[in-house]
């Protein structure tokens, strides 16, 4: 391997090998990055999860699906659900149309639930 061959690795075979590079949108700025996404089917699951991994705030439109397969949507939910939870991210309902995804670095705000004696 020469001095500029520095981006790529040969293996034995003369096949050449690349090195993969993670690129977070959000440490390069330092500003968040929101995506608005909407899920009209299982496979947009895919595409949401891939978004929170690369670092992505994302914001689901839900309703199309809602409307059209409850149990599909709830597949599809409880696959980002667990992409959350294995990348340290959060998820949550925003009213009844949208969820919210979020990476390691965000959480969502949550209100705490009033104790008996503030009722």
């Amino acid at each position: 391997m020469g001095i500029f061959n520095l981006g790529k690795k040969e293996r034995e075979d003369n096949e050449e090998e690349y090195v993969e590079l993670d690129f977070n949108p959000n440490e390069e700025s330092g500003k968040v990055f929101i995506k608005v996404e909407k899920m009209e089917g299982y496979a947009d699951s895919e595409k949401v999860q891939k978004d929170v991994r690369d670092g992505y705030v994302v914001l689901v439109d839900i309703k199309e699906l809602k409307e059209k397969d409850i149990n599909e949507l709830k597949r599809a939910i409880t696959r980002i659900r667990k992409t959350c939870l294995a990348i340290n991210g959060d998820i949550a309902g925003v009213g009844e149309d949208w969820i919210i995804v979020t990476p390691e670095f965000a959480r969502v705000y949550r209100e705490p639930e009033p104790t008996e004696s503030e009722e």
